[in-house]
Parts: C-alpha cells; sequence; structure tokens
C-alpha cells in the first residue's frame, strides 16, 4: 500500500518545473527542487531567484538541491521537469535511488526523445521499470503560473486513482486540473503542439496576417489526432487540454519559445544561429519536429504541415517554397 504524498521533489531547475513547485508549495507541501548545475543551484540558495525564471523571487521554503540522492530520499512524489532529450540522462541518475514502492512519477516535458521516438513514459519504463506513472499537460506557460494566473491542466494515468490523487494536491484557485486515463493522447498532445508552434510564428515573422495562422492551426490538430490516434491514443484528447488547448496557447502567446524561433525563421534567420542565441533555454518543438516527422513516415501516417517544417529546420527548405507547397497540394475532402 502506497503511503499518502506529503513530500514532493521536482527534478528539473527549469522554468516549468520551477512554476510547480511554487503551486505546491503555495497548496502547503513540503516541495524540494533539484537541478543538474551546482552554480544554478547554490544561486538560488544564494539569490532566492532561479535564472531560469526571472522575475520571480522564490520563497525560502523551496529547498533546492544538487545531489539527486538527498533530494529524493524522502520524498513521495518526484515530478520529472528536464527537457525531453535530456530526460534519459535524468532518469538513469535516477536510477539507483528509484524506490518503486515509494516514488510515484509526474512527467511534465513535452516531447519525443529522437532516435528512439519514445514517449516519456516509455523512457521511464525502459529505465526506470513499474512505475506509478502519470503526465501533465495543458495550456500552461510558466511565466503566467507563477504570476498565479488562472490556468488549467489535465492529469492523464491509467492509473485513474493516481491521477485523481495529483489532480487534488495541484488543484488551487487559481491552478485548475482535470483528469484522464488516455496517457498516450496526453502526452503526444503536449508533444506535437510544439511542432505547429513554429509553424505559426514563421507566419508571423513572415507578416502574413491572421487567415494563414488560423488555417495552419486548424489543420495541425488534424494531424495531430490523425498520427496521435495511430499511436494509440483518443481522437477525443486532442480537442482537450493537451490538443487543441495547448495549442492555441503555444502559437499564440509571447511566451512561446517554439513560436519564437519560427518567427525567427519567417525573419531569414538560420536556425543554427537561432538556437545559439537562445542558449541553455530550449525550444522542445525542434527535436520533436524530427522525432515526428520519423513516426509518421514509420505509421504511413500523412502529415503535410508537420512535413514541411521539418523542411525548414532540417533540410534548408524556405519558409516561403513551404508555404507555396503547401497552398498548391492537391484538392482534398475536409476531413482527410
Amino acid at each position: 500500500m502506497n503511503r499518502s504524498i506529503s513530500k514532493i521533489t521536482v527534478l528539473g531547475d527549469g522554468a516549468w518545473g520551477t512554476s510547480l513547485a511554487l503551486v505546491l508549495l503555495w497548496n502547503g507541501h513540503d516541495v524540494t527542487l533539484w537541478g543538474p548545475f551546482r552554480e544554478n543551484i547554490e544561486a538560488i540558495r544564494a539569490t532566492g531567484v532561479n535564472q531560469f525564471l526571472k522575475g520571480v523571487t522564490l520563497p525560502e521554503e523551496l529547498r533546492a538541491e544538487a545531489d539527486i540522492v538527498k533530494a529524493v530520499a524522502d520524498a513521495d512524489l518526484l515530478v520529472l521537469a528536464s527537457p525531453s532529450q535530456y530526460m534519459r540522462g535524468t532518469l538513469k541518475a535516477l536510477r539507483p535511488c528509484f524506490r518503486k514502492e515509494q516514488h510515484r512519477l509526474l512527467d511534465i516535458a513535452k516531447g519525443i526523445e529522437t532516435g528512439s521516438l519514445k514517449r516519456m513514459s516509455e523512457i521511464c519504463s525502459e529505465i526506470l521499470g513499474e512505475s506509478r506513472y502519470a503526465a501533465l499537460s495543458g495550456p500552461s506557460h510558466a511565466e503566467e503560473v507563477s504570476r498565479k494566473v488562472p490556468t488549467a491542466v489535465v492529469i492523464a494515468s491509467p492509473d485513474i486513482g493516481l491521477a485523481v490523487e495529483l489532480q487534488n494536491l495541484f488543484m488551487n484557485e487559481f491552478f485548475r486540473v482535470y483528469t484522464s486515463d488516455d496517457l498516450t493522447g496526453v502526452e503526444l498532445g503536449g508533444a506535437l503542439k510544439n511542432v505547429y508552434a513554429i509553424a505559426c510564428g514563421m507566419i508571423d515573422g513572415m507578416g502574413l496576417g491572421d487567415n494563414p495562422k488560423a488555417a495552419l492551426m486548424t489543420r495541425a490538430i488534424a494531424e495531430m489526432s490523425r498520427l496521435g490516434v495511430t499511436l494509440g491514443g483518443r481522437a477525443q484528447t486532442f480537442s482537450g487540454l493537451s490538443g487543441v488547448g495547448d495549442l492555441i496557447v503555444t502559437c499564440m502567446s509571447r511566451h512561446s519559445r517554439n513560436r519564437y524561433v519560427g518567427e525567427e525563421l519567417g525573419k531569414g534567420r538560420r536556425i543554427d544561429e537561432i538556437i545559439r542565441s537562445m542558449g541553455m533555454v530550449v525550444a522542445e518543438g525542434v527535436k520533436t519536429s524530427e522525432s515526428m516527422y520519423e513516426l509518421a513516415r514509420k505509421c504511413g501516417v500523412e502529415t503535410p504541415v508537420a512535413n514541411v517544417i521539418y523542411g525548414i529546420l532540417y533540410q534548408g527548405k524556405a519558409p516561403a517554397d513551404a508555404v507555396r507547397e503547401l497552398m498548391t497540394r492537391r484538392a482534398k475532402h475536409e476531413s482527410e
């Protein structure tokens, strides 16, 4: 029998992990924040500020820890907050001190690993074995959550009892949580929308206006749902918070790193130059574009919008040529 959750460790000191650590603290929970860079953890201890979440003063009650063994020793819940392409490394570091009878897992990273094409739950199962696992996704920028802006998300797990337990842990007057048992659909919705946010940013960078952005977002939902159902998700999940909800906020917001990458591409900058200029800030959609392209080919699913974004990022296709290619495809029924 699992004990009730009383102590929580967030594994990943980025903006999103830090914001959710704050939500849990505000709800009265005992929270530790672990990060892989000792210098950042020491800076948090010394100044109460995290360089990855600027403008927010962290309360003294939030413990910052650089030693993963110490960070997880007494925890009941581990929030997996590393970017998706670094998740494997974090889980390998966790493995020697992971206790399946003690630690429940909540993934908040949104991506698909390049090469393996695995979702975060699949990587976790591969490295840690059997566990009580859930994923949190939805339209939720760290910058707004940390300011207590009203936000709604979904927590998914095949163990609906765990999803409900975590729902109660996070819920408050500004952070509303729904539950789902469609783990595959929720994980894919949170990951795939980042690809289309790059496309929407590109439209802004090219100064094309609102019509193409609305068309792109609509067709994005069709592509995400088509691929997601093929991979085992449910179609209605992609009409929910982790699908259309997350797509809207990521495609439209000034906070979106993926939309920023697209905007700079639309202005004519090269992708390698853009990534370098972002430093340690991660735009998940760049790598997810590669994974999505390979997954769609492997499954035989048609994803024309995602394909041209992959072409821009990895094959040197010009944004204007990509738009022309999409607009001149053969005529189709809207359901295709």
